[in-house]
Formats: C-alpha cells, structure tokens, sequence
C-alpha cells in the first residue's frame, strides 16, 4: 500500500474525503475565514495568501461540494442575551418573516450573559445542525467564535454590544444621527435644560447615543451639564429612577431625552408621581419606537430603530452566507428616523 503525508484534521493526501478547510489554513497559516475568502473568489485576500491556500487546497485535494449538494439543516438560530423585552419580540417578527418565506424554521435562545449558558448553548449547537446563527446585541467571545468557525457555521451580529468583529457580519442602525437628531428636535423647541438617561455602557449603540446628544447639544452651543445626564439599562425601573433624579434637582431639565422607549415610560410614571404631567410640565422623547409607544398617553415622540428590518436582514445574510454566497458589506447600518408625536412641546415660561 502506498502511505501518504498526512496533515492535521486530514487523512493522506490522497484521500480526497476528509480533509478540512480548518487543516487548509493551519497549513498555509492563516484563518479559517481566509481559506473560506479565497474558496468564495473574494478579492479581499492579497495575492501571495490567494496562491499559497489554492495549491494547499489543490495539493491535498479539496473538493468543495457544491451548493446544491449542502446538508439543510432547516433551522436558523437566534440568540438574545436576553429576551425579556418588547424589542427582542420585534427582531424575532424580522427574522421569523424571512425564516418562513425560506422554509426554515427559527430556535430562539436566551444566554444570560452566563458561561454556563453559552456552553449550554454551544453543546446543543453540536448535537444538531444549523444554517447559521444570529447573535442579537452581543459580543462574540474568541472560544465561542473559534468553535463556531471549526464547526463550519455562519455567524451574524445584530447590534453588537462592543467593536465590530472582522470575523462575522454585523447589522445595526444609525443610533448617534438618531439622538442627535431627538436632541437636535428638543432644541428646536426652545429646550436647553435637556435630561439624559443613557443605556449600559458597554453596549456601543448605548454610547453612540450619548455621543449623539453631546454632539447635538455642543452644536448649538449649549454646555454639556454632566449633572443631567443619568445611568440607564435600557429598563422602566431605570427610567423611573433617572426621572425622579432629574425631576428632585434644584434646577430641573425641561426635557428628557431617554435613550430607550421603555425607560421614556418610566419617566412617565416618574413625573406622574409628582403629579406634572407630560408635556404640560416636561417633555419626553424615547428611542426605539416600539409598538405601545404610539398608544401611551400622550403617545411618545422618539427615534425609530427599524428593529424588524434588522432582524429580517440578518436572516437573509446569514441564509446567504449558509449557501456559500459572497455579501456586499461586512458591516450595515440601517437608517433610525425621528418620529414627531406629542410629548414633547416648547418649554412652559
């Protein structure tokens, strides 16, 4: 019998069956999603890496099955740090519209933000297979990113809490140009005492934000006034309480800008318990644009998140990604849009 040389996560190079793009890349010495790069004919691989990976692909054999022939595991899974919100119902719809045209059904998670969640997680990832997942305001840690690309599965970033990854392609929405924007609104009418409740702060569409009406309140000349601005979760309760702070100062603001929909409804209740009302007394603007907001009273002035066209793009991306195809950005912003109701007037004199 002939023996040939064998390489790491293969078998002799003349068995044509096993070897993997993992032991490609060891080889050539380099990632897993450059040898994917040059399999996909992108241009974004230099020329010397291009040749180096095809005659390791060509000398050991691969052969990429076509698309045709790919295993459908008919489920895309989308995963939430947590799912105790209205907004994670409205990504869901996005995602759960494209599933179903497509004929592929949708397994929603929670981690937690635990270890032992995400390794729960990622047990059951390897007991069945998937089209791809879809992490929703999270950041890919370098274990659960290394284990996904050894397992061949494609990954997208909704909202992601830190930088964006080079590793998966993230989708997200224009939060500073939608604050400065909200701020922008408030100033036009005749607002310069302006109230913050800010999201965590690690999250970077949080920070992005807070940037956005610093940036707006800077603009018009307006000094930044550290004491109005409050820590936030994106939470009622967070809004409640930054409310009742801002609304306790000796100087009150006259509008307060809360960079979610749902602690804007906290600080409804906040200035209801001091008996003022909104927009009367204060005005508010939310973030988000959830559906209830339209219903509340008065119905909430805020930015509009397109959280459905975020949720549905992500699907389509990593259904794309899933059948081999190339994607035209690694990063897409969706536009946010200022939706003009009425809790937020010119300052009473």
């Amino acid at each position: 019998m002939t023996k040939g040389r064998s390489v790491s996560g293969a078998t002799a190079a003349g068995d044509k069956r096993t070897v993997t793009i993992a032991a490609i890349a060891r080889l050539a010495g380099v990632s897993v999603p450059t040898v994917s790069r040059v399999l996909n004919g992108r241009a974004d691989v230099s020329p010397n890496t291009r040749k180096r990976v095809e005659d390791l692909l060509s000398q050991h054999g691969y052969r990429r099955r076509p698309p045709s022939m790919r295993a459908n595991s008919g489920l895309v899974d989308l995963v939430f740090n947590d799912i105790d919100s209205p907004w994670a119902v409205e990504i869901i719809r996005g995602v759960e519209d494209v599933a179903h045209a497509s004929g592929v059904g949708t397994v929603v998670s929670a981690i937690h933000r635990r270890t032992s969640s995400a390794k729960q997680w990622l047990d059951n990832i390897r007991t069945r297979s998937t089209e791809g997942v879809i992490f929703v305001t999270s950041t890919l840690e370098p274990p659960l990113q290394s284990e996904l690309r050894r397992l061949n599965i494609p990954v997208v970033i909704v909202d992601p809490a830190g930088v964006p990854s080079q590793e998966a392609p993230t989708i997200g929405a224009t939060n500073w140009v939608g604050s400065l924007h909200a701020t922008e609104y408030l100033i036009g009418l005749g607002h310069r005492r302006i109230g913050f409740i800010a999201g965590p702060p690690q999250l970077m569409c949080s920070r992005a934000r807070l940037d956005g009406y610093r940036a707006a309140l800077e603009s018009a000349g307006i000094p930044i006034d550290d004491g109005l601005i409050r820590p936030g979760n994106f939470y009622h309760e967070a809004g409640f309480a930054g409310g009742t702070e801002l609304l306790a100062l000796a100087d009150p603001p006259t509008a307060i800008f809360a960079s979610s929909d749902q602690m804007a409804l906290g600080v409804y209740e906040a200035v209801r318990q001091r008996h003022l009302r909104v927009p009367d007394d204060i005005s508010v603007v939310g973030f988000d644009d959830l559906p209830e907001v339209r219903w509340c009273s008065p119905p909430l002035t805020t930015v509009r998140q397109p959280l459905a066209e975020m949720g549905l793009l992500a699907a389509r991306t990593v259904l794309r990604l899933a059948r081999g195809e190339q994607i035209e950005s690694p990063r897409v912003e969706l536009a946010t849009e200022l939706i003009v109701r009425d809790s937020a007037v010119a300052p009473a004199k």
